[in-house]
């Protein structure tokens, strides 16, 4: 497809991470062709979503759980391997195996009104008109840097996890770790056998998580995340409310002191960072990593004007309050990847549903000759048979399964 070029289709998956593939997977389920009925278009240059950028040091077993794709399990990794590797080929596996077609790289610049009550949704390699958009961007191109006095006075270096190398390049230096993530602890974990000192600052005291966290706990805890979203609030991550688990490697690096944490500093300076109420001195460092998070990567939605007065979309189920035909996926409390296994599933039932719909209010204008005008889809004389997207006939066992997603 050239970049003038308009093409039809019936649903858009923007990004191919955990939720993007869960949702491609149960389309093509329930009998919607890859790059036919629906296309999948993912902006980065390989298969494996966000984990392809993690640092090398983040080795398979250091992953905090990662929950299958649904249909093909991950066994037998390797531990010791880095988990951009491990999960990067499982992506590309997957992708093949189940034939989804993934466009890449592609950027996904705007999604607007179309024409017709289609979306449009403008990228690198042209314009789809579209019934339905699942949206499964994630954070990760989103990273979140705070503002504090004085950041650009600061003499060292400041880097996000995003950029995070590893911890070699930290050797003998001064290092001061913001945020009180996991990834935050990790780095600090790491850092502190090469740097000549960490230290470790946080807005709240963390708090950890001691015994098992079951499948009711687990609940519980998206349960938080959810309600934010219900209501339009900007949402937070899954672990903000979970806690850190307190495993044997934080205990060990708790017992040692790397995880003595401070409280937030009040500026930045050239050497260092301050606070204001004189009960401590200040810390000088040679690096600010900041640990600080991320946040959806859903700009290319403003058109649709889809966000509430408390900054975020308000999604039920994973369908957009304020548009329908848009679904979030790996947003708020399907930040994760069991979470987004859900979503994905959900979404696509969803938009088949919201397909089915479309069909009927389409069917109504008969043409002489008794021929059932269905606009885009085609129709057979008589009206007797009337193809729906996957190439199934209405009635059929494959298009009762394509109104709802088998389980």
């Amino acid at each position: 497809m050239n970049e003038s070029e308009v093409r039809d289709i019936e649903v858009v998956v923007i990004g191919a991470g955990q939720a993007g593939l869960s949702a491609a997977h149960h389309l093509a389920r329930a009998g919607m062709e890859p790059d036919h009925d629906f296309v999948v278009l993912d902006h980065a240059p390989r298969p494996g979503g966000a984990w392809q950028f993690r640092w090398p040091s983040l080795t398979y077993g250091k992953v905090h759980g990662m929950h299958s794709l649904p249909g093909m399990e991950l066994t037998g990794a390797d531990p010791d391997l880095p988990s951009s590797e491990v999960i990067g080929a499982y992506f590309d596996a997957y992708e093949h195996r189940f034939g989804l077609r993934v466009h890449r790289p592609v950027d996904v610049t705007a999604v607007r009104e179309g024409d017709g009550g289609r979306l449009r949704v403008e990228t690198s390699e042209g314009v789809h008109a579209t019934r339905a958009v699942i949206n499964a961007t994630g954070t990760w191109d989103r990273p979140f840097w705070p503002r504090y006095p004085g950041q650009d006075t600061f003499l060292g270096r400041q880097l996000h996890t995003v950029s995070y190398p590893g911890p070699a390049e930290f050797a003998g230096l001064r290092v001061l770790v913001v945020g009180g993530g996991a990834s935050g602890t990790q780095h600090l974990m790491e850092i502190a056998d090469v740097a000549a000192a960490t230290y470790w600052v946080t807005r709240r005291e963390p708090v950890f998580r001691e015994g098992p966290f079951g499948a009711e706990e687990g609940r519980a805890a998206v349960a938080l995340v959810e309600e934010r979203v219900r209501r339009g609030q900007a949402p937070r991550s899954v672990v903000s409310v979970t806690g850190l688990p307190l495993n044997g490697a934080i205990r060990a690096a708790r017992a040692r002191g790397i995880l003595d944490r401070l409280p937030m500093f009040d500026r930045i300076t050239p050497t260092g960072v301050a606070w204001d109420d004189g009960r401590r001195g200040g810390i000088d460092a040679d690096v600010i990593l900041w640990a600080t998070g991320f946040r959806p990567v859903v700009d290319h939605l403003a058109p649709l004007r889809l966000r509430e007065p408390g900054g975020g979309i308000r999604v039920e189920d994973t369908r957009a309050v304020r548009d329908g035909r848009v679904h979030l996926v790996g947003y708020g409390p399907s930040a994760s990847t069991i979470g987004a296994n859900r979503a994905g599933r959900t979404a696509a039932r969803s938009v088949m549903r919201l397909l089915a719909e479309t069909r009927r209010e389409v069917r109504t204008e008969v043409r002489p000759g008794g021929r059932t005008d269905v606009g885009a889809e085609s129709g057979t004389e008589g009206g007797t048979e009337v193809r729906i997207a996957g190439g199934h006939p209405e009635g059929s066992t494959e298009s009762r399964a394509s109104a709802g997603v088998p389980a």
